[in-house]
C-alpha cells in the first residue's frame, strides 16, 4: 500500500513506514505497546499513521539499536537526551567515524585480493588498516605518556588469537552489563552498579602500562579520568549507548572511586 498525498499531510501509514525503514509493521506495533513509538494518530479503521517527529523518533531507536542497545536501554535514553537533534550530531559523529574505519578496512581487504590474485607478496602493515585497535593511540600517550602506550601496546600484541578473544570477550561482556544495568533503572550509588564499577575497575587493573597496572600509580585520577572521557568523547559514549549510558557511567565510576580509591 502506497501512502496517497492526503495520507502523507496526517502521516505516513504503518506499512509504508515499515517498508521505508527496513523493518516490520509488528515490531511497529511493539514499540507501540511499550511505549516506545506511538503512532501520530490511529484511523477509524484501526490503521496506524506517523508523523515527521514520528519518524525522528524511530530513526533515533534504529541508530541505538545499531549500537546494541536493548528496548529498555533505548527508553531510558530517550528520557535523558530529549534534544533530538542533539542526540543525533552525537550519532552522526559515531557514524562518520565508523565510516571512515570501514573504508579503511575496504581499502585493506581490496588490496589484500588485488595482491593474491596478481602473485604479489603480501604487506603485513596495509593487511590491517582499519582493524588495529591503536585507535586511542593519541589519547593515551597525551594524558598518561609514551611509556604507557608502549607497555599496554606490547602486551596487546604478544597476547595470541585465542587470548585475543577471551580479552574482548570480556570487555564486551562488560559492556553489556553497562547497558543493561542502566536501563533497569538502578541508581549509579546502588549496589548492582558498584558491583559492576568493582569489575571495570580490575579490568582496568589488567592492562599492563595503565595507572591503574602500576604500583604507585594514581588509579583514581585515571579511573575518573576515564570516566569524564566516556562522557565527553563519542567514541567511547557509543560503547555504553550514547551519551545517557556513559553518564551512568561515569557517575558509578566516580562513586566507587570516591568510596574505595
Amino acid at each position: 500500500m502506497e501512502a496517497t498525498g492526503e495520507d502523507r499531510a496526517s502521516g505516513w501509514p504503518i506499512q509504508d513506514v515499515a517498508r521505508m525503514a527496513g523493518t516490520t509493521s509488528r515490531t511497529l506495533r511493539h514499540y507501540d505497546d511499550i511505549g516506545l513509538l506511538k503512532p501520530t494518530r490511529v484511523g477509524s479503521n484501526g490503521y496506524r499513521y506517523y508523523d515527521g517527529g514520528a519518524l525522528l523518533q524511530l530513526q533515533r531507536i534504529l541508530l541505538l539499536r545499531e549500537l546494541g542497545l536493548g528496548l529498555p536501554a533505548i527508553a531510558e535514553v530517550f528520557q535523558h537526551q530529549t534534544d533530538p537533534v542533539r542526540a543525533l550530531t552525537r550519532h552522526l559523529e559515531w557514524l562518520g567515524q565508523e565510516q571512515e574505519r570501514l573504508a579503511r578496512q575496504v581499502r585493506s581487504v581490496r588490496r589484500t585480493i588485488e595482491t593474491v590474485q596478481q602473485g604479489g607478496e603480501l604487506v603485513a602493515e596495509k593487511m590491517f588498516d582499519g582493524f588495529d585497535h591503536t585507535q586511542y593511540k593519541d589519547e593515551v600517550e597525551e594524558r598518561w605518556g609514551k611509556d604507557a602506550y608502549a607497555k599496554s601496546d606490547s602486551w596487546w600484541r604478544s597476547m595470541d588469537e585465542a587470548e585475543k578473544r577471551e580479552w574482548k570477550s570480556r570487555s564486551e561482556g562488560l559492556g553489556r552489563d553497562w547497558l543493561a544495568t542502566a536501563g533497569s533503572g538502578a541508581v549509579p550509588g546502588g549496589d548492582a552498579a558498584q558491583d559492576l564499577a568493582a569489575r571495570h575497575v580490575a579490568w582496568l587493573r589488567s592492562i599492563p602500562g595503565t595507572p591503574a597496572a602500576e604500583a604507585g600509580g594514581d588509579i583514581k585520577g585515571y579511573v575518573t579520568g576515564l570516566a569524564d572521557m566516556y562522557v565527553a568523547d563519542p567514541r567511547f559514549a557509543a560503547n555504553y549507548g550514547g551519551e545517557a549510558g556513559a553518564t551512568f557511567v561515569r557517575d558509578a565510576l566516580r562513586t566507587y572511586a570516591d568510596r574505595n580509591l
